[in-house]
């Protein structure tokens, strides 16, 4: 079972810097920034304090992969700083694979937080040894209109700020794809419209499962897939595998052709359960075929038995839970459960 150091938690006062490890889009939209680096600081009492290079604009940090790595080690340096948030995703976060320095990381052992296209930079982290928070960046939920969820609110305290102890998932009581102009800060009070949650769907298996928790989204995945930055195969050893799709909206159908990529590189067969956020973008019909792609692959790869629950509320859905990389996960299908041991 592989071993990953828990970074000390981050209370009230603790100084955490904004990182753009992939897009540099923040300048386009500071009105959100700012909101959002001031409910952070309501909330939980943290000082966003933005890396040296982290609002210097798309233009910059597109041509300088190599500063944008540099910002997360300074970040880790950093005596003054307690944690890593990501301010947004994007596309090109594999880009700064040359230059991330893994023993940095081991060395110092901070929390980093983001989703999407932060996978390189969370399996990152996992592949140094040391847990990582699959969870909301600054300009999503941290940022939301009209302010925090308290479902948001609830899985970033238990994850990142309350004394660590075992605790529950649970679905989110209502969630949203509405799309709202971040530029537009007239809108930035009105709460976006939700719709009442649909709860997990408990796709197979029986037997309860326990492993530790590794992932991210499937197309970053995808990218990573070859490179130095992919995990060893000792760190897909008994996981449970988190995986989320992107507003790309990949068909159900590329989904079951990576998905047979994981089978033929052994990772299905040594899975110890498998959590599917809920697509974003998809119609119903097209979950249902996304779903039907899942088990049909892992009838293939005979995993009839792993245990597998979709539409979980992380990823490019809001609001969303933050997920311990690293932390072990039990899944109990006859229960309907899924425990964290953070």
């Amino acid at each position: 079972m592989p071993y990953f150091l828990c970074p000390p938690r981050l209370p009230p006062g603790s100084r955490v810097a904004a990182l753009s490890l992939s897009s540099g889009f923040v300048t386009a939209v500071m009105g959100r920034y700012h909101a959002g680096v001031r409910q952070v600081a309501a909330e939980f009492g943290w000082e966003v304090v933005p890396a040296p290079n982290a609002l210097r604009g798309p233009e910059f940090l597109y041509a300088h992969p190599q500063a944008r790595a540099d910002d997360l080690h300074w970040a880790l340096q950093n005596p003054e700083i307690h944690g890593l948030l990501s301010i947004i995703g994007g596309d090109d976060s594999v880009r700064l694979l040359p230059w991330l320095d893994l023993d940095l990381i081991r060395a110092h052992p901070k929390p980093f937080l983001g989703f999407s296209d932060s996978t390189v930079t969370l399996l990152a982290f996992l592949r140094a040894g040391v847990r990582a928070y699959h969870g909301p960046a600054l300009l999503t939920d941290l940022a939301e209109n009209g302010g925090l969820h308290p479902f948001t609110v609830q899985g970033l305290r238990r994850t990142l700020v309350e004394e660590p102890r075992p605790f529950e998932l649970f679905p989110a009581p209502e969630w949203t794809e509405h799309f709202q102009d971040w530029a537009d800060d007239t809108l930035q009070e009105r709460r976006r419209p939700f719709v009442p949650g649909d709860g997990w769907q408990w796709l197979q298996g029986d037997a309860p499962a326990q492993g530790h928790l590794i992932g991210g989204c499937l197309e970053v995945l995808d990218m990573l897939c070859g490179t130095p930055g992919w995990p060893a195969p000792e760190l897909w050893n008994g996981a449970v595998l988190a995986l989320e799709t992107s507003e790309d909206v990949p068909t159900p159908q590329q989904v079951g052709y990576w998905l047979r990529n994981y089978a033929a590189q052994g990772i299905l067969g040594r899975a110890a359960g498998l959590l599917l956020a809920r697509p974003r973008g998809y119609t119903p019909d097209r979950v249902t075929e996304l779903y039907g792609w899942v088990r049909r692959v892992l009838a293939e790869a005979g995993r009839g038995d792993l245990p597998v629950v979709a539409n979980v509320d992380f990823g490019h859905t809001s609001p969303q839970l933050t997920l311990p990389l690293g932390a072990q996960v039990r899944l109990d299908p006859l229960a309907r459960r899924v425990t964290v041991f953070p």
